[in-house]
């Protein structure tokens, strides 16, 4: 024993500073990558500022901005466990980085260590003509007849759950939060529309789970051993996949008998098998690519993963906006009513949905006043040219805030203001470049009309079918990660029925 500790005593000096020789050269390197953009001087070994990232996301990302903001360049860098980043406040330079999604510039990764969650042929991933393919065979998923059949099924989906609300033991009296119950119905609106009679109640039971894992994974450091909320997201992943996969199989087998599609999968399915009959005609010995039902699997889940926080996010936003703003709430509440009531028993038609202009503006400045995601990662797979004077080194994880876009350009760009999405103003297209939730470029998002019709949808009944006031505390309209943007209390409103009942749809 004591001639181990005796050798340990000889060696520590060794150790040390071969310790302190690799912090060194850790810090050299940063300088080196950094040069005079604003950034933090030093960094802590290693882990740079992790702590910090996860421990207060709002906080660390302000500051961020705040560096960007202190010079004329328009970006700031930082550490984050051994990874080299730099933060675009800049629009111009955001949309350098998504116009240059290639092998030899930037690759989306969609979360810092997405790859490991998602897998390596994720449509996330996927760039070039491969990705011009996919994106070509979803585009009859998003058809105006497809929406159609999707607004229904939103709509029950709501429906369902507003009326659930109502009958908790808390409304009419005490405030309650939204963010989980808002969560949840857009789980089952996703499950409906995407899948729809494909998963059965077991399987959304686990579903359920298995995406509460994915969920909390997302915002913990990427420590991939048993046990860790990491480990169980990635492998939580797998089983949603799988569970996709079953779904896409079943709908295969609906379409070939000629039925009309009834969700997402469905009119994907039916295009997908026309596909196969095209290239079995010709005879050609293997299937069309991305007709495969596990691979379509792991795109539905993409679908999933896109939609279901950025759309909570969105919805929390939402009533947390119009509570703020009255004058817009009696504007939406006006024109609804002269559309539809929930005394008409009927759904919310398309043309109707298209009527409702001002709600759609409301949607819209809801979704930029408050970008549902803040920061679009994206991995530098060469070194890039950013401006003239800078060159992104090679690996460097590369943010664009849209979230800062967003307050760019626009005429009084940090009032709530949804007129500036009306006819007679036209900002979205005066300052389309700085519009950029959506994201911009070859991976823009494929779904927009369909996540804008949720939110309408969703404005235009909740406003109709309830008063409801937000329980507001200092601070609660904050700004927290989980992992999209939400108020900080979770949105705590009291409701109270406003209408007589409840739509009959029987």
């Amino acid at each position: 024993m004591d001639s181990i500790s005796a050798i340990f005593i000889w060696l520590a000096p060794y150790i040390l500073s071969m310790a302190a020789f690799l912090i060194f050269l850790e810090q050299i390197n940063y300088l080196k990558k950094k040069r005079s953009v604003p950034g933090p001087s030093l960094v802590l070994p290693f882990i740079g500022n992790a702590i910090s990232l996860v421990r207060n996301p709002t906080e660390f990302w302000d500051l961020q901005s705040a560096m960007a903001k202190s010079s004329d360049m328009g970006f700031s860098v930082n550490y984050i466990i051994g990874r080299f980043i730099v933060f675009i406040r800049s629009t111009d330079l955001s949309h350098k980085v998504f116009a240059n999604v290639r092998p030899d510039a930037f690759h989306l990764v969609g979360h810092p260590f997405g790859k490991k969650l998602f897998g390596e042929h994720n449509l996330i991933y996927m760039m070039g003509q491969e990705h011009k393919d996919l994106r070509r065979r979803i585009a009859p998923n998003f058809t105006p007849k497809a929406l159609s059949t999707y607004t229904q099924l939103q709509q029950y989906t709501i429906l369902k759950h507003l009326k659930s609300w109502m009958e908790s033991p808390e409304s009419n009296t005490k405030p309650f939060p939204l963010r989980l119950l808002c969560r949840d119905m857009n789980l089952e609106t996703s499950q409906n529309v995407f899948v729809g009679p494909y998963l059965s109640g077991d399987s959304r039971k686990r579903f359920e789970v298995d995406y509460n894992f994915f969920n909390v994974g997302l915002m913990k450091l990427p420590i991939d051993l048993p046990g860790t909320a990491f480990r169980n997201a990635r492998l939580a992943v797998s089983r949603l996949i799988e569970t996709l996969a079953v779904c896409a199989e079943d709908s295969k087998t609906k379409m070939k008998t000629g039925e009309d599609p009834t969700c997402l999968v469905d009119f994907w399915m039916q295009d997908t098998l026309r596909e196969i009959a095209a290239a079995e005609e010709a005879g050609e010995k293997h299937p069309p690519p991305h007709s495969n039902s596990t691979e379509i699997g792991g795109h539905l889940f993409d679908f999933l993963f896109a939609s279901q926080d950025a759309s909570t996010s969105s919805l929390l936003w939402a009533v947390t906006l119009l509570d703020s703003h009255p004058d817009v709430l009696e504007r939406v509440r006006t024109e609804v009513s002269g559309i539809w009531t929930p005394e008409s028993d009927t759904l919310i038609t398309a043309e109707q949905l298209r009527e409702m202009r001002y709600t759609e503006a409301v949607a819209r400045e809801v979704v930029r006043y408050r970008a549902p995601a803040t920061l679009v990662p994206h991995i530098a797979g060469e070194d890039f040219p950013l401006t003239d004077t800078y060159t992104i080194p090679k690996g460097t994880i590369v943010f664009p805030s849209v979230y800062e876009s967003s307050f760019q350009g626009f005429i009084d760009a940090d009032r709530f203001d949804p007129d500036r999405f009306m006819e007679e103003r036209q900002e979205d297209r005066v300052y389309k470049k700085n519009y950029l939730a959506f994201g911009a470029g070859a991976h823009q998002c494929v779904g927009q009309r369909y996540a804008i019709n949720h939110l309408v949808l969703f404005i235009a009944m909740f406003t109709s079918l309830f008063d409801f006031k937000r329980d507001r505390t200092d601070g609660c309209d904050e700004i927290t990660y989980v992992p999209t943007i939400c108020p900080r209390d979770d949105c705590k409103v009291v409701l109270s029925l406003r209408c007589r009942r409840f739509p009959n749809l029987s």
